[in-house]
């Protein structure tokens, strides 16, 4: 019984991590071994896993930067593929509208996901010309009530002359007051150095953004330094006006 006792000790210290359990006591133990131990795979990451992609406005500018590694596992596939798009939403006729600064897109996560995203976006910005907040909200709305779109693994930044958006692959719509935005594996390094880098004078949106990829690079083995980035005019003013309709839906 006292035998009994002390092994039962072992394995409760051992599950709570006060003591690790030797080979023996997990062999003679009923427990599961999993109870012990666990292993990760990349499978089991994040959807963000493998890009860093990166959004500042700074003086009457808005960047919108991206890496270009793809990769599968633990090999890298392609060095220079093109995450950042910009597009422009069709007038009645059908004809593009070259004279509206366009919106600018970057996505993280799986390409067919983000590619299909893409699509309905640019459905929603036809349907809501010039309306970026209601659009993003729109294909939110649609991500989650959607059987199929509910499984897709992509985050996207949206940008446009007056505001900035993050929507995430759980189909929310985020806006940030410091008009810094990033999703990616490398986002975490990217989105502080952007901060910290942010008030520095004599460093443009592009200079920004510039080296805080540089810094999330070094940092981050699932991000390289082949960048494209898309830069245009943006309005100085508060974003508040712009999400309002975001917030009440």
């Amino acid at each position: 019984m006292q035998r009994l006792t002390q092994q039962f000790m072992r394995n409760s210290l051992a599950k709570n991590g006060l003591l690790k359990p030797s080979l023996s006591s997990l062999s003679s133990s009923s427990t599961p071994l999993s109870n012990f131990y666990s292993t990760t795979s990349i499978n089991q990451s994040p959807d963000w896993h493998g890009t860093t992609i990166l959004c500042v406005r700074k003086d009457g500018k808005v960047c919108m930067m991206g890496d270009g590694q793809v990769s599968m596992g633990n090999m890298v596939v392609k060095p220079n593929a093109k995450k950042i798009r910009k597009i422009f939403p069709k007038s009645i006729a059908g004809k593009e509208e070259e004279s509206h600064g366009g919106v600018i897109v970057g996505f993280a996560g799986s390409t067919a996901d983000a590619f299909t995203l893409l699509e309905r976006l640019e459905g929603k910005l036809d349907e809501y010309p010039g309306q970026l907040a209601r659009s993003c909200v729109e294909l939110a709305k649609g991500w989650r009530m959607d059987k199929y779109l509910r499984r897709l693994e992509a985050s996207l930044l949206v940008a446009d002359e007056n505001i900035s958006l993050e929507i995430t692959g759980n189909g929310d719509v985020l806006e940030s007051k410091d008009k810094v935005l990033s999703v990616g594996s490398g986002s975490p390094f990217a989105l502080a150095a952007a901060r910290a880098l942010q008030d520095q004078e004599g460093m443009s949106a592009e200079d920004v953004c510039r080296k805080a990829m540089d810094i999330a690079s070094d940092m981050c083995v699932y991000t390289n330094k082949c960048y494209r980035y898309e830069v245009m005019d943006c309005q100085e003013g508060d974003e508040d006006e712009e999400s309002e309709e975001k917030e009440e839906s």
